[in-house]
């Protein structure tokens, strides 16, 4: 069973590179982020004719996230609930459905925009209302995952070069005692290979040719629950579908569950 995560930053342009992908590697779920796409104009059919079953918030030109399965969706549950919101609107940034077995989490962690930034005591208070989801879910029994793009880069080993972060986001005290919680709480970060030089980045900036420097970070990452995290057979950064033309800024993460 292979689920995976992928920020595609607009699926509607990225969505030929998507079905090659999903036609080629056959995963059980995905959870996709940033489509960028309101819910009447995302891309089911085209998705169903690969026999995926679709789950999506949207909201348009921005934010929006997604589940796509080919082991049923049920039990969909939108957004974080409580009151967690932005300039009084609550964003599309969390999906979370269960599939087959599996309770299974799509996020989009606001990204901060720099400290002291109102953005960044939101992204602060995100990560608290995802943790307290976490909890519940955790609380039901169901093998657990909560994957996406949590804009946190978890510790210095996740971005190319911390001398470039000082004073930046992703990288704070702060926000990485907040993701760490979610560990506290018995979720393991299933770390994946990189297949490439000698760290797993899932990011990298289309400016100055980030990509071919590997001048990127470890954002995109997979939480499981414990007996989940023991199925894990493999876990890799598909850095192939950062290549090519019109790419998204992130690599899909990649996680074999075995049977």
């Amino acid at each position: 069973m292979l689920i995976a995560t992928w920020n595609v930053n607009s699926i509607i342009p990225r969505l030929p590179r998507l079905l090659e992908w999903l036609e080629r590697l056959r995963p059980q779920v995905v959870c996709l982020q940033e489509t960028k796409c309101s819910d009447e104009r995302f891309p089911r059919l085209e998705l169903s004719g690969l026999g995926y079953e679709v789950a999506a918030a949207g909201e348009g030109a921005w934010n929006g996230v997604a589940l796509v399965s080919r082991i049923g969706i049920d039990d969909v549950t939108i957004g974080l609930g409580g009151d967690c919101r932005w300039e009084d609107r609550l964003e599309a940034r969390a999906i979370g459905a269960t599939c087959g077995d599996l309770r299974i989490w799509s996020v989009y962690v606001p990204n901060g925009r720099e400290p002291g930034h109102a953005h960044y005591a939101y992204k602060l208070r995100w990560l608290e209302a995802l943790r307290g989801v976490a909890a519940l879910e955790l609380g039901t029994g169901l093998p657990l995952a909560i994957c996406g793009d949590f804009n946190v880069a978890p510790t210095d080993d996740d971005v190319w070069d911390p001398a470039e972060f000082v004073n930046s986001t992703h990288v704070t005290p702060a926000e990485r005692v907040a993701v760490g919680q979610l560990r506290e709480l018995g979720l393991r970060d299933i770390v994946p290979r990189p297949l490439k030089y000698d760290r797993p980045f899932t990011y990298w900036d289309y400016r100055a040719g980030m990509f071919h420097k590997n001048q990127g970070m470890r954002i995109d990452l997979v939480f499981a629950s414990p007996a989940l995290a023991a199925r894990s057979r493999d876990a890799y950064v598909d850095r192939d579908m950062r290549k090519g033309t019109a790419p998204s800024d992130h690599a899909p993460v990649v996680v074999d569950l075995g049977e």
